[in-house]
């Protein structure tokens, strides 16, 4: 793999937050590897606005109340969770650790976070999900084949994950800009592990003159169709900027998807979260839940399962310090109150 530096075996002194993990990252990780992870897709519009949007994204702080028993506990899917922090399906994860996925795994069991897996993971999910903790969901991409994607259901479900993920926003991707200068290519021995044992499908053969762009799924249904399907509940995601580039940031749509599904519809957001603080404004403008992705990938090849156990332990005590500045003891209390945007606000003067 080539990476610059091997995984520390401690947290390294000047990991001061939870975004510290970024600017460690290319100490430990190979260019070309870090320019597939960092980057996102086009001119990567779409990646700087996920993080423009938390920065204009303000919390307003409250004073005088008790918070003395405060807590980051709640429930979801009919579930008690100790956070609301959730590790998203980043492929390929031996890109940047010998163990990849394996010991993401380890990190979120012991720190009571749910993993969710992905069809791309560099380890297979039967070897993952043991070392994974009670909650853990598996993120799916339908298969050219319906047998391979019935199958990858069924090993999830054997294995013990509690829900399934399916992504419908990258029927069509293209390699990043950012990575193709870098001249990235996976190396022979960082495969898609869960996938190694389906055949090969056959080449479509496709009508004179037809697009092999346009065979894809180009747009997610919306949130209201999808819950009146009998979906358990959404992820707002424009899978980090490296979709369809142009696309608004996930925190800014976030408010009007709430208001389409409703209020006690399980919503969960990705997408450019760094840090406590991002997770509150999330949370705030009606996430129930956050997904956290490049962050995880920096921390594991920082440190390995020791680094992301100790990005997950920051990243809620950053919530924890957010809640209690903000006046509330629990996530129950956050809300749009707690929120301050500029440009909203700019609007209706």
């Amino acid at each position: 793999m080539n990476n610059p530096h091997p995984p520390l075996q401690q947290i390294p002194r000047d990991i001061l937050c939870a975004a510290d993990y970024e600017r460690l990252a290319p100490h430990f990780i190979a260019t070309p590897n870090l320019a597939y992870i960092a980057g996102g897709c086009g001119d990567e519009l779409t990646l700087a606005a996920n993080r423009k949007a938390f920065a204009r994204t303000q919390i307003l702080p409250r004073l005088l109340c008790d918070v003395r028993a405060g807590h980051t506990r709640h429930e979801l899917f009919g579930r008690s969770w100790a956070h609301p922090i959730l590790l998203a399906p980043v492929a390929y994860q031996r890109l940047v650790h010998p163990l990849g996925e394996l010991e993401t795994a380890r990190a979120a069991a012991a720190t009571d976070t749910c993993l969710v897996s992905s069809t791309l993971a560099s380890q297979k999910l039967e070897d993952v999900a043991p070392m994974a903790g009670a909650e853990r969901w598996f993120q799916l991409y339908c298969q050219p084949t319906k047998a391979a994607t019935v199958n990858l259901i069924k090993r999830a479900e054997m294995t013990g994950h509690t829900a399934l993920v399916v992504t419908l926003d990258t029927a069509i991707k293209l390699p990043s800009r950012r990575a193709q200068e870098a001249g990235f290519a996976l190396p022979p021995d960082v495969i898609e592990a869960n996938l190694a044992n389906y055949p090969i499908p056959p080449t479509t053969v496709l009508e004179p003159g037809a697009s092999r762009v346009f065979q894809g799924v180009l747009h997610p249904a919306d949130a209201t169709r999808l819950q009146a399907m009998g979906v358990a509940g959404l992820i707002v995601s424009n899978h980090g900027g490296r979709a369809l580039d142009g696309v608004p940031a996930s925190l800014d749509v976030l408010p009007g998807i709430r208001r389409a599904v409703g209020a006690d519809f399980p919503l969960l957001l990705d997408s450019g979260v760094r840090s406590g603080s991002d997770i509150f404004k999330a949370l705030a403008l009606g996430a129930d839940a956050v997904l956290i992705g490049r962050l995880q990938v920096y921390a594991l090849a920082v440190a390995g399962a020791l680094g992301v156990a100790h990005l997950l332990k920051t990243l809620r005590e950053e919530l924890e310090v957010c809640m209690a500045q903000a006046g509330c003891a629990t996530l129950a209390d956050i809300g749009p109150d707690n929120i301050f945007r500029f440009n909203d606000e700019a609007r209706s003067c």
